[in-house]
């Protein structure tokens, strides 16, 4: 399905590029017209999708997890359980430190990415097309990863537990000694050492959220262009070659976004 019929290719792309965005000053929805930065503007469409993907993880595992005592369990049992023994074997391998938050952090950080990210793979024009008809909604973006909000909340929480652990374990003194000390242990150095380990901390949440964003809205952006400038009975030979690739993208920045996530705390539980 295909609005070039409407719009110039121009246009298509702008479209598709536009969230339902609603603004908190007056509780009204913006202009699809207009893209506004401002901290008073949610992307509605990017939250939706975020909480609905998450109750869909939620409500499959845990029906899984009432049905686990059966004598011969289903594929998706099976699937989650292979899910859970990944992420639980890389959390045994990085993380050496004894934590009940980390697996569970994992678990969900791994899958909920991996659905969010999936969203990538649903034809552009099909969610909106739909949702204009029933809701009289026609710009809405599906795919939360691609909404650098998201990824950078997501990142911002993570970074929120690695303050929070690095000073639990360390103390205020102790996590002061780390910004001061590191790399060298010499008073000379205190400013510049400072400033190399703030540095480096704040990179951690910074680099963890544009990455993700970077790669799936990359991702989305090409299947845009395609169906902006190839006739839809074409689209077919491009798009499927691009989305057998972009699985195994929507993977992997999952997993990467998880092993950092362990890394990362990892590093904060640890005492130097």
């Amino acid at each position: 399905m295909s609005n070039r019929q409407i719009f110039t290719p121009k246009e298509y792309i702008s479209h598709h590029l536009q969230h339902l965005q609603l603004d908190l000053r007056n509780l009204k929805i913006v202009n699809p017209h207009h893209i506004i930065h401002s901290p008073w503007i949610l992307n509605l469409d990017s939250i939706f999708f975020s909480f609905f993907l998450g109750i869909v993880f939620i409500f499959f595992f845990y029906i899984t997890a009432k049905k686990s005592f059966n004598t011969y369990p289903n594929k998706l049992q099976i699937s989650i359980e292979l899910i859970i023994n990944f992420v639980n074997k890389n959390v045994k391998e990085i993380f050496l430190c004894k934590n009940n938050l980390i697996a569970p952090l994992s678990l969900t950080i791994f899958v909920w990415v991996l659905l969010m990210n999936s969203m990538d793979l649903i034809p552009i024009d099909l969610i909106p097309f739909l949702s204009k008809k029933i809701f009289n909604i026609s710009t809405l973006r599906i795919v939360p990863t691609a909404d650098i909000n998201i990824t950078l909340s997501m990142s911002l929480g993570v970074f929120c537990l690695i303050l929070y652990y690095s000073l639990k374990i360390k103390g205020i003194i102790g996590f002061l000694k780390e910004l001061f000390l590191q790399p060298f242990n010499n008073p000379i150095f205190f400013i510049f050492n400072f400033i190399l380990e703030f540095i480096n901390l704040l990179s951690k949440p910074i680099s963890l959220g544009l990455r993700l964003f970077g790669n799936m809205y990359s991702g989305e952006m090409i299947f845009i262009l395609i169906s902006s400038f190839i006739p839809w009975w074409l689209q077919w030979i491009i798009n499927i070659p691009w989305a057998i690739f972009h699985i195994l993208v929507i993977i992997l920045q999952s997993f990467v976004f998880m092993i950092l996530t362990i890394v990362y705390l990892s590093m904060a539980l640890r005492k130097h």
